[in-house]
């Protein structure tokens, strides 16, 4: 039996893919290796969205070659979207990668891995944009927290953001059908997920193309049928589809969470035409001023891009009172990465990556200061927190996030009492951080 030891990079959407070619390869006979020098068989699942992530790629698959050189016989695959995006010349530059896989068919990946192929015959993802839907019948290996998990709704996005590669990597939007969307929801609380995180490129757009049309309030209301899960949250909602109908449903259902990630981009009204994100900030305004009337106490997580080409200082002016004025509970800050095949790479007005730095860290002051306003409001309140698990200093007490904390991405409550890892507990908040806080457990749920 041979070992595999599969690394995944970039975003939750393509952990998902990770899960489930752990789950066709261990269909098919292989073991999981929990690390690389253990293995047989070493999976690099790349990320090519910007120019920072196609740098780990390369890296990563650098290392994982040093490794097969120590050890005759090891293999080597590079899957996902560096592979999708960059093929050709990833043949040519990496020789001693062993097989290519690319975001529409990974799932072939055993039966790859079970042909013997020379250099010059090995497997590439077939050209331009490609995606696949698996079916319940694709078996999945959470590669995280047993109690946690992502549900990837569709596939591909139908918007042509100027900055944004995905649509010429993954293709089209396409939905998963209701029914499997929740029968493997009902299977992995079955399995103890108490906590499901919906994801896509465009969230907001699920269900549209389905025969018949149904909307992501429809989703929810299935998933919120389901015994056992206690946290449904959204992220990627794109803000042109978000519904009165989705608000309105996001309220009334308990296992929903108040907590909707909304990317924005941007608030200067000529900057977001060129990144063609169809609103003005007015427009925003409007939006923003609707979600939180629809939906009381919810919590807002948004993300910027800084230094896009023909921001003028004014311009990023703009965007700071914007988000001053409106004083969201998380933000995240990216700068414009510059990437060939997209609508801005030839645009005038290319920001230098010094002010492009400094602009990401003037923004990200300005957040700061509004997040640990919005902390010092939760202090002395009581709160329902999933534990995670111990705190990577093991003389502290465990971690934990609120319904409000998203994994991964935002931060985390620090406990003071004994809990275990995918518990809900009750916990009296007793200082603010920055972007985290601490409490004290008062008891469990």
């Amino acid at each position: 039996m041979e070992r595999v030891h599969l690394i995944s990079l970039g975003c939750p959407k393509n952990l998902v893919d990770s899960e489930l070619m752990l789950g066709a390869l261990t269909r098919a006979g292989y073991a999981i290796a929990p690390e690389p020098s253990e293995a047989e068989v070493v999976v690099v699942n790349t990320c090519a969205f910007i120019e920072s992530a196609k740098q780990e790629s390369i890296d990563t698959i650098l290392a994982a070659a040093e490794l097969k050189q120590r050890a005759p016989g090891r293999r080597l695959v590079v899957a996902g979207c560096l592979a999708q995006r960059y093929g050709e010349e990833l043949r040519e530059q990496l020789p001693e990668v062993d097989i290519f896989v690319g975001t529409g068919n990974f799932l072939d990946l055993p039966d790859l891995l079970r042909r013997t192929e020379t250099l010059e015959n090995r497997s590439l993802p077939y050209p331009g944009a490609a995606h696949l839907l698996p079916g319940l019948d694709a078996p999945r290996i959470l590669n995280g927290p047993a109690f946690s998990a992502y549900l990837k709704v569709s596939e591909g996005c139908n918007h042509r953001c100027a900055f944004c590669i995905i649509p010429s990597i993954r293709g089209r939007h396409e939905s998963r059908p209701l029914a499997d969307l929740v029968a493997e929801a009902r299977s992995l609380a079955a399995n103890g997920v108490r906590e499901i995180n919906l994801i896509a490129q465009d969230l907001t757009a699920w269900g549209r193309d389905l025969n018949p049309p149904s909307s992501l309030a429809a989703l929810l209301r299935g998933l919120a049928a389901i015994d056992g899960l206690r946290w449904i949250r959204l992220l990627y909602c794109y803000p042109n589809l978000v519904s009165d109908e989705l608000l309105d449903t996001i309220a009334e259902l308990d296992p929903v969470v108040k907590y909707i990630d909304m990317p924005l981009q941007h608030a200067d009204d000529q900057v977001l035409r060129a990144m063609r994100r169809e609103r003005s900030g007015a427009a925003l305004h409007r939006l923003l001023d609707r979600v939180r009337r629809r939906i009381p106490g919810l919590a807002l997580r948004t993300s910027f891009i800084v230094g896009f080409p023909g921001e003028t200082r004014e311009a990023f002016n703009n965007l700071i009172d914007f988000v001053r004025t409106e004083c969201f509970d998380r933000v995240g800050v990216f700068t414009y990465s510059r990437e060939e095949g997209t609508a801005a790479y030839d645009l005038p007005g290319q920001v230098s990556q010094r002010i492009k730095r400094a602009r990401r860290a003037e923004l990200m002051e300005v957040q700061a200061e509004i997040s640990m306003r919005k902390n010092r409001t939760l202090v002395g309140r009581e709160v329902e927190v999933l534990v995670e698990g111990p705190a990577p200093d093991s003389a502290a007490g465990p971690i934990g996030r609120l319904a409000t904390q998203a994994p991964e991405i935002d931060g985390m409550v620090f406990l003071s009492g004994a809990a275990k890892p995918g518990e809900f507990v009750t916990a009296r908040i007793d200082r603010a951080m920055t972007y985290d806080v601490s409490a004290t457990i008062i008891q469990g749920i």
